[in-house]
């Protein structure tokens, strides 16, 4: 209790200037106390936002850690609900696909989290505050020994002025003495304590490329966890890719003709094919086809049968022009039309051909130079027009009249700013 009070005094007698204050520390380790003071504000502010970081529970097993992800929840909900829809279906397939992929990456996560955890923050967590608070401490606990001495140098000279003018010599020597051995014993803690606090400091400064360590670990754990997740989704995608192309239940309707016909296996398109057909059956009569729109409802419809190659398509039988606009939409809607775009040119020069059996001759060598699936279903469309064409004191579609309603064979030639007259498309018939 004496020494404490003893200590205040001396404080309050620094703090006033009435008594000197012993520097202990040299300016380098001055300078290295206060980067150590920073080190630890920044390694604790560090540590605190990397932990917000994680997805994991911080501290858990590796096991808990991984069930607690998100991605890991992610993966479980994938996975079973790929398992209730089944191996049928193409989503079916792609969520467990990607179920499993997922949980993949929750342990390549939480592998990484661990690594984080054991490599970096614990790590910071130790300098921040334990190491470096240590040797803060050891800085306070020599402050209050340098003021031990200081109170106890001041005591001593304050004695030995008292001896000449004091008349108990004797007494006043004894006490100077004492507090002579005082002052010695408190500056013999003050150099241990400061000869340890240096050590601890100038080790600390020493340190200091191992301690910036954590932070190049810090990214080359990420770097790792990013490439061995990279890893993990380029080994997946092409898998479920695969099953994504090989998939033949894919719309007709806008999809180039060279991909429908492969996927399907066809060599006329399924929506030419059974328009077609259905028109042969119940639509050739039919005044107005092609002319007269259809419903857009029933068209609508009447697509999205096509497009999911349902066979269920007896109720568009009665309604003739609502396949027609089918039709019409499905070639109408082709990236590349069945004339194509490269032909456009020689589709123009040949129809402007002036004699007739010439231009015939001219449109067959453009015809024969179309891409074998074109050519095909082309031929599948001409000889259907030509079948209607025969009916036409019923459907009032001549050949005569017929082009001019039949905008989708020219749909492409249309998109370049052109169009075939319906003179033209006669001759050539």
């Amino acid at each position: 209790m004496k020494k404490q009070f003893n200590r205040m005094k001396q404080l309050a007698n620094q703090t006033v200037g009435r008594a000197e204050k012993t520097e202990v520390l040299s300016d380098d380790l001055l300078q290295i106390e206060r980067r150590m003071e920073m080190v630890r504000v920044v390694s604790h502010n560090t540590h605190k936002k990397l932990i917000t970081c994680l997805q994991g529970h911080i501290g858990t097993d590796a096991e808990k850690r991984h069930k607690k992800l998100p991605l890991t929840a992610l993966s479980q909900t994938m996975q079973d609900g790929g398992g209730q829809l089944g191996e049928e279906s193409l989503i079916g397939k792609m969520m467990e696909a990607c179920g499993d992929a997922e949980n993949r990456l929750a342990s390549e996560l939480m592998q990484h989290e661990v690594q984080i955890e054991k490599d970096v923050l614990d790590p910071l967590n130790q300098l921040a505050e334990i190491d470096i608070p240590n040797i803060l401490k050891q800085r306070k606990q020599l402050a209050r020994l340098v003021l031990d001495y200081d109170s106890a140098k001041a005591r001593w000279l304050q004695a030995t002025k008292s001896i000449i003018s004091g008349t108990n010599t004797q007494a006043l020597t004894a006490k100077v003495d004492s507090l002579k051995e005082e002052v010695d014993e408190a500056m013999n803690k003050v150099e241990l304590c400061k000869d340890q606090l240096a050590a601890d400091m100038y080790n600390f400064f020493s340190k200091e490329g191992d301690y910036a360590r954590y932070y190049v670990m810090l990214l080359e754990a990420q770097a790792d966890y990013h490439r061995k997740s990279l890893a993990v989704l380029e080994n997946v995608i092409p898998t479920i890719q695969a099953q994504q192309d090989s998939w033949t239940e894919k719309p007709a309707f806008g999809t180039a003709l060279e991909e429908h016909l492969k996927r399907s296996g066809r060599e006329v398109a399924l929506p030419l094919e059974a328009c077609v057909m259905m028109l042969l059956e119940t639509g050739m009569k039919e005044e107005g086809l092609f002319r007269i729109a259809a419903g857009a409802s029933k068209l609508k419809k009447l697509k999205a049968a096509l497009d999911c190659s349902t066979s269920q398509l007896e109720e568009f039988y009665s309604d003739p022009h609502a396949v027609a606009g089918a039709l019409k939409s499905y070639l109408r809607e082709l990236p590349e039309p069945l004339m194509t775009f490269q032909l456009y040119d020689e589709w123009i020069q040949a129809s402007n051909v002036s004699d007739s059996d010439k231009r015939l001759q001219a449109l067959w060598m453009t015809c024969d130079q179309l891409p074998k699936n074109h050519k095909a279903n082309f031929r599948y469309l001409v000889k259907f027009l030509a079948k209607l064409a025969q009916d036409s004191e019923a459907n009032k579609m001549t050949p005569a009249t017929l082009p001019l309603y039949w905008d989708p064979i020219f749909c492409g030639l249309k998109r370049k700013g052109e169009e075939f007259t319906g003179e033209k498309v006669e001759g050539s018939h």
